[in-house]
């Protein structure tokens, strides 16, 4: 991807839009119901389509449960999925720019160790990238130490708190009542 085919990606991939994501709920969501349920296992050995099915797992379940625990229900294979495609390398077979999809559901573990990889992995992409992507590139790396702070500070995300069923502390709750990040999940469609 050239970074002139850039110019409107951020929003579209990273923001909020109901539209959006009803667009992909019609278009995708059997699709994603049946990746999160274990199929499209082969996709699963080639590096596009393991992306492809990471991304769906990733994002396009945070877009179409948005708010919502399912949000979160592909979280677990996708974390596998891209975890051991670093490992063998899968990652580096693509353009840097669809390459930190590989590393977004790093950035979504609630597990420190993970946290401190995917901030790892952002910055070894920020720097391959940082000339010709400027724009992009200087983003990853920020986001991802954002990440791997809250979880250092907390062990978790307490955003997906109420979603997920959880109990908050007080700590977590005073957190929530600043302007604690939620990436895009405060908000449930119905």
């Amino acid at each position: 991807m050239q970074p002139d085919a850039l110019a409107g990606r951020q929003k579209l991939w990273y923001g909020f839009d109901a539209a959006t994501d009803t667009l992909i709920r019609d278009r995708f969501g059997a699709l994603i119901d049946a990746a999160i349920a274990g199929s499209h296992r082969s996709w699963e050995n080639r590096t596009l389509s393991r992306l492809a099915l990471i991304i769906v797992l990733d994002q396009f379940t945070r877009n179409i449960h948005r708010g919502r625990a399912g949000a979160f229900d592909g979280d677990a294979r996708a974390l596998r999925l891209a975890l051991d495609a670093i490992d063998r390398g899968m990652d580096r077979e693509v353009d840097p720019i669809p390459r930190g999809f590989f590393y977004l559901p790093l950035q979504h573990a609630e597990d420190l160790a993970i946290q401190e990889r995917s901030v790892q992995m952002a910055e070894r992409l920020d720097a391959e990238c940082k000339a010709a992507f400027e724009d992009f590139s200087g983003g990853l790396a920020p986001y991802a130490r954002e990440h791997r702070d809250i979880v250092a500070r907390f062990g978790l995300f307490p955003h997906r708190l109420a979603e997920l069923g959880r109990e908050s502390t007080v700590k977590e709750l005073a957190y929530l009542a600043g302007d604690a990040p939620t990436y895009g999940q405060a908000v449930a469609e119905d």
